[in-house]
């Protein structure tokens, strides 16, 4: 790998270029993880920002999340028996029961993927399992 260096006063400071890659939308538990990251896990961020891997990690971590939760609501909303029937007779009790069953997906799934690291390989195999 040859890089090139540049003088600022007494300091020699690396020429980093980012490749031009695509960019993902992050969301909120994108965001989440990299505010977590930023905070508490410094080398894992500093290691993906110099990579340049970043953005397409937020974005597998987002959308995993995303669909763990989802995933999760509805086996639980299942379990309970809140179903359509509910949501037109009782309305306001539907929606109670949801987002308590939201909640409580979102806090499971948080403490696992969000709050903790996992490497790539354990994440895939989670996915697999769950789908």
């Amino acid at each position: 790998m040859n890089i090139s260096y540049t003088k600022n006063g007494d300091y020699l400071l690396p020429d980093l270029i980012l490749e031009n890659k695509k960019q993902y939308n992050i969301g909120k538990y994108g965001l989440l993880r990299l505010d977590y990251i930023k905070n508490n896990k410094k080398s894992l961020y500093i290691k993906l920002l110099m990579n340049d891997e970043l953005n397409k990690y937020l974005h597998e971590i987002d959308e995993l999340v995303e669909h763990r939760v989802n995933g999760l609501v509805k086996l639980l909303a299942e379990k309970e028996n809140i179903n359509e029937e509910m949501k037109c007779n009782q309305q306001l009790l539907w929606i109670k029961n949801m987002n308590n069953i939201k909640n409580r997906a979102e806090e499971t799934i948080l403490k696992e993927y969000i709050y903790v690291w996992y490497n790539r390989k354990r994440m895939e195999s989670k996915i697999s399992t769950f789908l």
